[in-house]
């Protein structure tokens, strides 16, 4: 339309909030504000034109000139009605652009006067082409967008003018009003497809970032979803087959688990961990066992869980001594320990080493100290351990793997303060699995073992509060790093007297009892127990005797089954020897007279003393020295030290000068299946030999022990007081021992030390005076 049919260019102007509208729309409006309706009325009015100019922010109730934008749309109001509540609804249709010229003086409403901005033809090729990209763009949006029908997109694309195309476009896209304002001051026609086609451009990348995101959310929404759903479904069906031991309910078990557990923090978050990654796994997997049971291993260790010990010395002493016969130095080192725990209240807990013969009592000397103590006692064997791992534990990535026999140990004892027996730890070895001395190190070293790792548990666990005691037949196989973080407290072998009081206090109690007998039906004395002792056993300890006291109560049952009549059995000789058979050991193993060329001598084993008699016999020859009787490498050194001392001084002892080369010299030691070592049998051996090169007898009643040197000096042994015993046992009264060892005599229990005659000597000569005798006859 030209400009031509407006005669008036003075209009009222209403201002739109919200809104905006183009040359050509068609839409209602509802008007509420006073000044609106006038306008509106005076439209009426007059030609029914107004101007349409939108607000530049949409919350100012009474808009002032700047607020409301130049540039706006002459609209044909084709209706009004008013509704109930006041507004009225209107229906306008857009007709062409116009700019405000000027405000004209009116409180009622406002009026304007305006200049028209027809729309310009174009047709130019480029136009087209703009209205063809514009087209397509907008298809784009519609398809992303969801929010324009696809039916607007083909009442869009019949429109042919470049103008109303733009127009049209810009009023169903989502666009602020500012920009929509834009499009509207753009009355060029080509400027305006630009700005359009850029506007779309922009419009269509946001669209496509938020379907990016929307469609992320909606996937994990739909993963989150559907796992809570399928683990929804797995509950309901575990509890239609009432299956209680589904992985769900065995999650919730460790978790209630953990949390009544008192474990410390980092352990707590290691369980947590590994619960998540259980929970995660598929029931079938093989790692989810694994999984579950290093997780009920860190449950069941004790990790906070302590006894209180009884500190009261008096009771302990009394169960000390209930429990074993003698052994006064291990008790008095307990008392010692609870005594100094008592003032100090949190002691590092000692590491001590019992060590002696077998079957004196060892094992069971740690039992009582438990129970004097008022701990839990745990007891580990380590004889054979060659393989590190025993100790430390396997790494979880191998099948079927443990924690070693510390942790196990630990789990067993159910506290954190054991009493922990690693019995035999001499008898460990060591090959290509590792050293498993080494690997105890850490454990029985009080400054580290607060902290002790094991492969399996992975978690540093505090050993510090555990009591360890180890046990040992021998110091010498004990490495040495490992003894010097140890106490040792050696445990000798019982004198007859000692035995006998255990035999009578311990044993044959014990044996009666387990064999259901009666103390009025099987009476064992104490001259049968002596019996038993001397002519049944030769040992340190008393295994061998327990054994023989069952054997005798298994003979007593039988009768007592056997006859049912029979009344008390008393045992005595004659009884002991149907029972047990002829005596097996004599006793008094001293010889019954004076020898010549065989001397008594005092041996140190793994199991206890022993004597052992040392033969020379001298042949015509050619000076050759013959050792045998399975004798190591010290004790063939120590024979040819006596040979040597010998031929020294072959003229003071009025031996032949010449006797090695005329004579062969045969040294035997009897018992030849055992094997002896040791310097100890200098003397003895220098002694066997100078009777049989001088033909003088050796006094049956001596037995000797002591190293020699070329030059005759007698220097000291160890394991006095088990040789002495040994020699007690053997009905030896005389023992000749180096003048050094004449410290260890404290040691050897009373009633030995007064039934034997000991005699120190520093040097070969005095040995000689007290072990020979007179020479001889020549026949």
């Amino acid at each position: 339309m030209g400009p031509g049919k407006w005669k008036a260019k003075r209009l009222p102007l209403l201002p739109l909030r919200g809104l905006l509208v183009y040359p050509s729309m068609v839409l209602h409006l509802d008007v509420g504000r006073e000044k609106s309706v006038r306008a509106l009325e005076r439209s009426m009015v007059e030609d029914h034109m107004i101007l349409l100019c939108s607000q530049s922010e949409v919350d100012i109730e009474e808009p002032s000139r700047e607020d409301i934008y130049r540039l706006g749309t002459i609209a044909r109001v084709r209706q009004m009605l008013k509704l109930p509540n006041g507004t009225i609804r209107v229906l306008v249709e857009g007709v062409m652009r116009a700019e405000v010229q000027e405000y004209l003086p009116n409180e009622q409403f406002y009026e304007v006067n305006v200049k028209e901005l027809p729309e310009e033809e174009s047709d130019d090729p480029e136009t087209d082409a703009l209205m063809r990209s514009v087209l397509s763009q907008f298809e784009h949006y519609i398809n992303l967008s969801k929010k324009v029908t696809p039916e607007t997109l083909a009442a869009v694309s019949d429109i042919d003018e470049p103008g109303r195309l733009a127009d049209v476009i810009t009023s169903h896209l989502s666009l602020k009003i500012k920009d929509k304002q834009d499009i509207l001051e753009t009355v060029q026609v080509r400027p305006r497809l630009e700005r359009l086609l850029d506007i779309l451009n922009n419009e269509r990348e946001v669209l496509e970032l938020e379907r990016k995101i929307n469609q992320r959310v909606k996937k994990q929404m739909e993963k989150t979803q559907k796992e809570y759903y399928l683990r929804e479904q797995m509950k309901a069906i575990q509890k239609e087959l009432g299956e209680k031991e589904g992985r769900a309910g065995e999650i919730e078990e460790l978790r209630a688990q953990l949390g009544e557990k008192g474990v410390p923090d980092a352990v707590k978050e290691k369980v947590e961990k590994e619960i998540d990654r259980l929970e995660k796994m598929p029931s079938t997997s093989a790692e989810g066992g694994i999984i579950r049971n290093y997780i009920d291993w860190l449950l069941a260790l004790p990790w906070q869980k302590q006894t209180d010990d009884n500190l009261d010395i008096a009771r302990a002493e009394d169960i000390l001594n209930e429990d074993h016969y003698g052994l006064e130095k291990p008790k008095e080192r307990i008392l010692e320990y609870l005594a100094v725990q008592k003032l100090v209240q949190k002691l590092k807990g000692p590491i001590l080493c019992l060590v002696g013969p077998p079957g004196v009592g060892k094992t069971s000397m740690a039992r009582s100290i438990a129970r004097s103590l008022g701990r839990s006692f745990v007891r580990v064997s380590l004889g054979g351990v060659r393989d590190e791992a025993e100790i430390r534990g396997h790494r979880r990535t191998y099948v079927g793997a443990m924690p070693g026999r510390i942790i196990q140990g630990m789990k067993t004892a159910g506290t954190t303060n054991p009493v922990f027996l690693l019995d035999e730890i001499d008898k460990m070895a060591m090959d290509f699995r590792g050293d498993p001395a080494s690997a105890l190190l850490e454990v029985l070293d009080p400054e580290q073992n607060n902290t002790f790792s094991d492969h399996f548990v992975e978690v540093p666990y505090d050993l510090s509060n555990v009591m360890f005691i180890t046990t040992a037949n021998v110091v010498h196989n004990i490495p040495r790093p490992l003894l010097d973080r140890m106490e040792v407290l050696q445990i000798p072998g019982y004198t007859e007297l000692e035995k006998m009081q255990i035999a009578q206090r311990y044993l044959i109690p014990k044996q009666r009892r387990e064999h259901g007998l009666e103390e009025e039906q099987l009476r064992i004395g104490e001259p049968a127990s002596l019996q038993i002792i001397r002519e049944y056993t030769r040992e340190s300890g008393v295994r061998g005797l327990e054994q023989q006291v069952a054997a005798v109560c298994r003979k007593a049952a039988k009768e007592m089954v056997a006859r049912p009549d029979t009344g008390a059995i008393e045992v005595d000789a004659e009884l002991l020897k149907s029972w047990l058979g002829p005596a097996r050991f004599r006793y008094g193993m001293a010889e019954v007279e004076d020898q010549i060329g065989a001397v008594t001598g005092l041996a140190w084993t793994e199991v206890g003393g022993d004597t052992l008699v040392i033969e020379v016999t001298v042949m015509p020859g050619s000076g050759k020295l013959t050792l045998t009787g399975k004798l190591g490498d010290v004790m063939k050194e120590s024979a040819q030290a006596a040979f040597s001392y010998t031929r020294s001084r072959a003229v003071e002892l009025k031996i032949d000068p010449q006797f090695h080369e005329k004579n062969d010299i045969h040294i035997h030691i009897p018992e030849g299946a055992i094997p002896k070592d040791g310097p100890s049998a200098g003397i003895t051996m220098a002694t066997a030999l100078i009777s049989a090169l001088t033909n003088r007898f050796v006094n049956k009643e001596v037995a000797m022990t002591g190293e020699i040197t070329l030059r005759g000096r007698v220097l000291p042994i160890g394991g006095l007081k088990e040789k002495s015993l040994a020699a007690h046992r053997a009905g030896i009264r005389t023992i000749v021992m180096p003048k050094e060892n004449e410290r260890d005599l404290r040691d050897i229990p009373d009633s030995v030390r007064e039934e034997l005659a000991f005699i120190p000597v520093a040097h070969m000569d005095e040995v000689l005076r007290h072990a020979l005798t007179t020479a001889a006859e020549v026949h």
